[in-house]
């Protein structure tokens, strides 16, 4: 906590309001990023990794980062808007705070000298680019908390073209549900609707943008690509993208090579189910080559697979 409020505070000289980083600071907290980024910061992990990533299950990217060190990257419990479908994307993030009139007030002439408009609930939206996704710690706020509805909504929308991550509660959820894309992760619909002005009924005050945020039980960093499907969400550190798009494609081709030969009766479960054997590995990759042009992961894939097994 200590870090934080002085990575806040050092941020603040810079911004003015509390908690936006710099493009420095960003630049210094994700050290193992070594690709593009936006002009923000923000590590830009690739459209074709994203595009890739939407075949990869938790489970396969879940393995990946508790293999590398990263264990508090996983949450759910969500209430889904569009379940059935996948979320991915490069997280923005956002915080609030219980509502504090003198902070409150601070941030707020601080905005409008920064060229901010609208409320505070607006200013993340403003700073969304093509397929982020809004990832923000409202404190699982629920009665007179949702600060989106459908207006914040379609704003987010028409800007990322993607969903949200929202540890809070939404409004107007019929009208989020007609947004076709608009798949999303939250934690309640409660038909209130937040109070951010100052006054007596003020309960929320943005904190924090493009910072690192607690979302449940998982740490999220700008940057990160996230993975929401079947109800649960993992915010991928950006250094490890391609890793997991590359180890759930070599997965899911040798279990597709797996069940045929058992299918076969070319093998046995238990030659399947355990390491495999050199001649079984060099089936694997004989079956790659003939196979190449009607596997479901994409043929340049498939020859750097067969590539790197024939090294």
């Amino acid at each position: 906590m200590k870090f934080l409020l002085f990575a806040l505070c050092a941020a603040g000289l810079a911004f003015g309001q509390p908690g936006i980083f710099t493009k420095e600071d960003l630049i210094k907290y994700t050290p193992d990023w070594k690709g593009e980024r936006f002009a923000d910061g923000r590590p830009k992990v690739p459209d074709a990794i994203l595009d890739r990533m939407k075949n990869v299950t938790l489970e396969e990217a879940w393995a990946v980062l508790r293999e590398s060190g990263f264990t508090h990257e996983y949450e759910d419990g969500w209430l889904s808007i569009h379940p059935g479908k996948v979320l991915v994307g490069r997280a923005l993030t956002a915080q609030w705070l219980p509502g504090r009139p003198d902070i409150h007030k601070v941030i707020a002439e601080q905005g409008k000298k920064d060229g901010r408009i609208g409320g505070q609930n607006a200013w993340p939206v403003d700073m969304l680019q093509p397929r982020d996704v809004y990832v923000c710690d409202h404190f699982e706020l629920k009665e007179n908390g949702p600060s989106i509805g459908d207006n914040v909504g379609n704003a987010i929308y028409a800007r990322s073209h993607n969903g949200i991550v929202y540890a809070g509660a939404v409004r107007d959820i019929n009208g989020l549900n007609e947004l076709e894309d608009f798949v999303s992760f939250v934690r309640f619909y409660d038909p209130s609707h937040h109070f951010s002005s100052l006054g007596p009924g003020l309960n929320s005050t943005m904190i924090g943008i493009n910072i690192p945020i607690r979302i449940g039980k998982a740490t999220v960093m700008p940057g990160d690509v996230v993975l929401g499907r079947n109800g649960g969400v993992l915010f991928i550190p950006p250094q490890l993208a391609e890793k997991v798009v590359k180890t759930s494609e070599i997965t899911r081709l040798r279990d597709i090579f797996g069940h045929q030969r058992l299918r076969e009766q070319k093998y046995t479960a238990g030659q399947i189910d355990a390491r495999w054997s050199a001649p079984i590995e060099e089936d694997f990759t004989e079956w790659l080559k003939e196979n190449r042009e009607k596997l479901p992961v994409a043929k340049e894939q498939v020859d750097e697979i067969i590539r790197e097994r024939t090294r």
